[in-house]
Protein backbone atom coordinates (compact mmCIF):
# COMPACT_ATOMS: atom_id res chain seq x y z
CA UNK A 1 0.00 0.00 0.00
CA UNK A 2 1.75 3.37 -1.16
CA UNK A 3 1.06 6.14 1.89
CA UNK A 4 0.81 9.76 0.97
CA UNK A 5 4.19 10.52 2.18
CA UNK A 6 6.06 7.41 0.00
CA UNK A 7 4.35 9.26 -2.96
CA UNK A 8 5.45 12.71 -2.25
CA UNK A 9 9.26 10.96 -1.48
CA UNK A 10 9.42 9.52 -4.53
CA UNK A 11 7.94 12.33 -6.59
CA UNK A 12 10.80 14.13 -4.66
CA UNK A 13 13.39 11.11 -5.40
CA UNK A 14 12.56 11.29 -9.19
CA UNK A 15 12.25 15.24 -9.97
CA UNK A 16 15.59 16.51 -12.20
CA UNK A 17 18.42 17.44 -10.04
CA UNK A 18 19.42 20.98 -10.82
CA UNK A 19 23.02 22.20 -11.71
CA UNK A 20 24.48 19.04 -12.40
CA UNK A 21 26.69 20.39 -14.66
CA UNK A 22 28.12 23.18 -12.86
CA UNK A 23 32.14 22.14 -12.61
CA UNK A 24 33.80 22.77 -9.13
CA UNK A 25 35.11 26.17 -8.82
CA UNK A 26 38.79 26.23 -8.62
CA UNK A 27 39.16 29.61 -7.56
CA UNK A 28 37.60 32.88 -5.83
CA UNK A 29 38.07 36.50 -5.97
CA UNK A 30 38.92 37.25 -2.12
CA UNK A 31 36.80 40.47 -0.73
CA UNK A 32 40.46 41.96 0.22
CA UNK A 33 42.62 42.17 -2.47
CA UNK A 34 45.57 43.66 -0.39
CA UNK A 35 47.47 40.34 1.47
CA UNK A 36 50.25 42.12 2.88
CA UNK A 37 50.34 41.67 6.82
CA UNK A 38 49.62 45.46 7.03
CA UNK A 39 46.68 45.54 4.72
CA UNK A 40 45.21 42.84 5.84
CA UNK A 41 45.54 44.09 9.59
CA UNK A 42 44.22 47.70 9.10
CA UNK A 43 40.82 45.95 6.83
CA UNK A 44 40.10 43.69 9.81
CA UNK A 45 40.75 46.81 12.66
CA UNK A 46 38.65 48.93 10.50
CA UNK A 47 35.63 46.09 10.34
CA UNK A 48 35.49 44.61 13.50
CA UNK A 49 35.29 48.48 14.20
CA UNK A 50 32.37 48.64 12.42
CA UNK A 51 30.98 45.49 14.12
CA UNK A 52 31.21 47.17 17.04
CA UNK A 53 34.17 45.58 18.96
CA UNK A 54 37.16 47.66 20.40
CA UNK A 55 40.16 46.85 18.67
CA UNK A 56 43.83 47.88 19.94
CA UNK A 57 46.81 47.34 18.60
CA UNK A 58 49.87 46.96 20.13
CA UNK A 59 53.96 46.61 19.25
CA UNK A 60 54.75 44.58 22.40
CA UNK A 61 53.34 41.42 24.92
CA UNK A 62 53.83 44.76 27.78
CA UNK A 63 51.25 46.90 26.21
CA UNK A 64 48.65 44.63 25.47
CA UNK A 65 48.37 43.15 28.83
CA UNK A 66 48.40 46.32 30.02
CA UNK A 67 45.23 46.77 28.00
CA UNK A 68 43.50 43.80 29.15
CA UNK A 69 44.56 44.50 32.67
CA UNK A 70 42.82 47.78 32.16
CA UNK A 71 39.75 46.34 30.87
CA UNK A 72 39.50 43.90 33.81
CA UNK A 73 40.50 46.02 36.78
CA UNK A 74 39.03 48.92 35.27
CA UNK A 75 35.29 47.65 35.67
CA UNK A 76 36.20 46.11 38.89
CA UNK A 77 36.05 42.15 38.38
CA UNK A 78 38.20 39.95 40.24
CA UNK A 79 37.21 36.89 37.98
CA UNK A 80 38.79 35.76 34.96
CA UNK A 81 37.09 32.74 32.59
CA UNK A 82 39.91 31.98 30.22
CA UNK A 83 41.37 29.72 27.98
CA UNK A 84 44.75 28.10 29.72
CA UNK A 85 47.49 30.72 30.10
CA UNK A 86 49.69 28.79 27.80
CA UNK A 87 47.41 29.10 24.68
CA UNK A 88 47.25 32.81 25.21
CA UNK A 89 50.14 34.02 23.51
CA UNK A 90 51.49 36.84 25.38
CA UNK A 91 54.61 36.49 27.63
CA UNK A 92 54.09 37.30 30.94
CA UNK A 93 50.23 37.15 31.27
CA UNK A 94 49.73 35.26 33.62
CA UNK A 95 52.51 36.95 36.12
CA UNK A 96 50.69 40.18 35.26
CA UNK A 97 47.19 38.54 36.36
CA UNK A 98 49.04 37.24 39.64
CA UNK A 99 50.06 40.98 40.24
CA UNK A 100 46.98 42.18 40.06
CA UNK A 101 45.02 39.50 42.14
CA UNK A 102 42.92 38.01 39.29
CA UNK A 103 41.28 34.79 39.97
CA UNK A 104 41.65 32.72 36.83
CA UNK A 105 39.08 30.48 36.43
CA UNK A 106 39.17 28.08 33.63
CA UNK A 107 36.36 26.21 31.99
CA UNK A 108 36.83 22.72 33.74
CA UNK A 109 35.54 24.21 36.79
CA UNK A 110 32.12 23.47 36.33
CA UNK A 111 29.05 25.66 35.06
CA UNK A 112 28.47 27.32 38.27
CA UNK A 113 31.37 29.15 39.59
CA UNK A 114 32.57 29.96 35.17
CA UNK A 115 29.50 31.88 35.19
CA UNK A 116 30.05 33.69 37.98
CA UNK A 117 33.07 35.45 35.82
CA UNK A 118 32.60 38.99 34.06
CA UNK A 119 34.92 38.48 31.54
CA UNK A 120 36.28 35.85 29.18
CA UNK A 121 39.65 35.89 27.73
CA UNK A 122 40.72 33.72 24.86
CA UNK A 123 42.66 33.00 22.01
CA UNK A 124 41.36 32.91 18.08
CA UNK A 125 42.35 30.47 15.80
CA UNK A 126 42.00 33.23 12.95
CA UNK A 127 40.83 36.68 12.05
CA UNK A 128 38.82 37.31 8.52
CA UNK A 129 39.73 40.56 7.34
CA UNK A 130 36.94 40.76 4.92
CA UNK A 131 34.39 40.94 7.95
CA UNK A 132 36.25 41.59 11.34
CA UNK A 133 35.05 38.29 12.34
CA UNK A 134 36.66 35.73 14.96
CA UNK A 135 36.59 32.08 14.33
CA UNK A 136 37.36 30.31 17.49
CA UNK A 137 37.63 26.45 17.29
CA UNK A 138 37.01 24.44 20.01
CA UNK A 139 40.01 21.73 21.16
CA UNK A 140 41.72 21.10 24.16
CA UNK A 141 41.36 24.04 26.69
CA UNK A 142 39.58 26.14 23.93
CA UNK A 143 36.37 26.00 25.34
CA UNK A 144 33.09 28.13 23.87
CA UNK A 145 32.14 29.50 27.25
CA UNK A 146 35.12 31.62 27.67
CA UNK A 147 34.31 33.55 24.78
CA UNK A 148 30.02 33.05 25.05
CA UNK A 149 28.96 33.23 28.70
CA UNK A 150 31.08 36.55 30.57
CA UNK A 151 29.35 39.71 29.23
CA UNK A 152 32.94 40.86 28.32
CA UNK A 153 34.59 39.11 25.62
CA UNK A 154 38.62 39.96 25.36
CA UNK A 155 40.44 38.08 22.43
CA UNK A 156 43.98 38.29 21.36
CA UNK A 157 45.03 37.87 17.95
CA UNK A 158 48.45 37.78 16.53
CA UNK A 159 48.80 39.70 13.11
CA UNK A 160 49.67 36.60 11.70
CA UNK A 161 46.42 34.75 12.29
CA UNK A 162 44.84 37.60 10.14
CA UNK A 163 43.55 36.27 6.88
CA UNK A 164 41.55 37.67 4.06
CA UNK A 165 38.53 35.63 4.42
CA UNK A 166 36.81 32.40 5.29
CA UNK A 167 37.46 30.01 2.09
CA UNK A 168 41.17 31.48 2.79
CA UNK A 169 41.58 30.12 6.25
CA UNK A 170 39.24 26.99 4.94
CA UNK A 171 41.96 26.54 1.87
CA UNK A 172 44.75 26.79 4.42
CA UNK A 173 43.03 24.48 7.09
CA UNK A 174 42.13 21.47 5.29
CA UNK A 175 41.95 19.28 8.74
CA UNK A 176 39.68 21.73 9.93
CA UNK A 177 37.10 19.37 10.54
CA UNK A 178 38.59 17.63 12.66
CA UNK A 179 37.64 19.94 15.88
CA UNK A 180 34.08 19.40 17.02
CA UNK A 181 32.71 23.31 16.16
CA UNK A 182 34.13 26.20 15.20
CA UNK A 183 32.14 30.08 16.68
CA UNK A 184 32.68 32.48 14.00
CA UNK A 185 31.57 35.62 16.05
CA UNK A 186 31.22 39.02 14.58
CA UNK A 187 31.17 41.60 17.25
CA UNK A 188 28.88 41.49 20.31
CA UNK A 189 25.91 39.41 20.92
CA UNK A 190 23.09 41.40 19.87
CA UNK A 191 19.15 41.28 19.04
CA UNK A 192 16.10 42.95 17.39
CA UNK A 193 13.60 40.62 17.90
CA UNK A 194 11.15 42.58 19.69
CA UNK A 195 9.74 45.61 18.53
CA UNK A 196 13.05 45.92 16.00
CA UNK A 197 14.96 47.38 19.39
CA UNK A 198 18.31 46.62 19.45
CA UNK A 199 19.95 44.76 22.47
CA UNK A 200 22.79 44.13 23.18
CA UNK A 201 24.12 40.85 25.60
CA UNK A 202 21.13 38.39 25.42
CA UNK A 203 22.53 35.33 24.05
CA UNK A 204 26.55 36.42 24.79
CA UNK A 205 28.32 39.17 25.46
CA UNK A 206 27.50 42.20 25.05
CA UNK A 207 31.00 43.67 24.99
CA UNK A 208 33.98 42.33 22.58
CA UNK A 209 37.65 43.58 22.55
CA UNK A 210 40.35 42.58 20.16
CA UNK A 211 43.46 42.97 21.13
CA UNK A 212 45.61 42.65 18.36
CA UNK A 213 49.80 41.95 18.60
Amino acid sequence: MTTSRDRILNKLRSAPQPFTDVPPRESYRHLVPNVSAEGLTARFFLEAANLGCKVSQHESAGSAIKTILDIIVGEGFADLLSWPLDKIPLAGLAEALEAANIHVITADVGKETAAQARVGLTGVSAALASTGSLILSSGAGQSRSASLLPPVHIAVVVQNQIVPDFESWITAHPDFRRASNHVVISGASRTADIAMETVMGVHGPGEVHVVII
